[in-house]
């Protein structure tokens, strides 16, 4: 693959935007998980897919080329975390209604989309199982400029989505703008999606940002550590996923999330023996 990544540019745009990637979903999936929100990140997704089967539908049927399957993508997952916002203020009581209506919406218009544009085709299966070759400069380019983006705002907010993240009302006593910064968070999270669909798929893009996570919460013992780790472990997954994926000719996805399942396994299983080793040397102490 060396070779080919020297010679071709979709290579090239692909790796990168891996390696993005493998940084801010799991980055920013930290906080997800802790706050337990992991199934935003369906949501958000299936909103997405929506979004992309609108570009190609206008793509295709009215042949407008600047509204982009990604652009497109990319508005709908923001509006999508929109109105999950207005949700959560409407059913206060019952706030996590809000990510299953999204996600029906989502799967609703996406349907509908998908038979406006003609069903399914090459492009469409690209998006929804991630692709080496699907990957463009411009598309490379509008990656990177998310991924400084939330890098930054991850830096200069993180001691209140941290807050926030454990103790919600302790933040808001402490002056917080709670609100704004949840909205700003969930923003960030339909960002990462859409930055996401085009290596891992609209589909598997919630593993990412899911399971290294779940990976370093066996292992880190605070919370830098435990972001650290998952960062590692997603450029892992995506890194081993990506060659996988190329030279079995198969979408780098499934072997993403594959890679990511077998990391989580084993953190489980060192975790184990690590709990097994205490103990037995507890005993022989005792």
């Amino acid at each position: 693959m060396l070779a080919d990544f020297l010679e071709f540019d979709f290579l090239r745009n692909t790796f990168l935007t891996g390696l993005l990637i493998g940084v801010i979903a799991p980055l920013l999936g930290t906080f997800i998980v802790v706050r337990r929100l992991s199934l935003i990140a369906d949501a958000l997704s299936h909103v997405t897919l929506a979004g992309i089967a609108f570009g190609l539908f206008v793509e295709k049927k009215f042949a407008i080329t600047f509204i982009t399957p990604l652009y497109s993508g990319m508005f709908f997952s923001v509006m999508g975390s929109i109105f999950i916002e207005k949700l959560r203020s409407v059913y206060k009581s019952y706030q996590e209604i809000a990510i299953p209506i999204i996600l029906s919406g989502g799967v609703g218009l996406s349907v509908i989309f998908i038979a406006l544009a003609d069903g399914f085709n090459t492009e469409l299966f690209n998006y929804l199982f991630g692709s080496v070759s699907a990957v463009s400069r411009n598309d490379f380019l509008s990656i990177l400029g998310i991924s400084v983006f939330i890098a930054i705002i991850i830096t200069l907010f993180y001691k209140e989505l941290f807050t926030l993240s454990f103790d919600e009302e302790h933040a808001r006593v402490s002056g917080i703008h709670a609100k704004r910064i949840h909205f700003l968070f969930i923003v960030l999270t339909a960002l990462v999606i859409a930055a996401s669909i085009r290596i891992v798929g609209v589909l598997l893009v919630s593993a990412l940002m899911t399971l290294p996570v779940a990976a370093s919460m066996r292992l880190a013992k605070g919370f830098k550590q435990m972001m650290l780790l998952s960062i590692v472990f997603g450029e892992l997954a995506v890194i081993i996923g990506l060659i996988t994926g190329y030279y079995l000719s198969i979408p780098p996805g499934g072997t993403i999330v594959m890679v990511s399942i077998i990391i989580l396994l084993l953190s489980i299983s060192l975790k184990r023996f690590r709990y097994r080793t205490i103990k037995v040397r507890d005993n022989n102490e005792h």
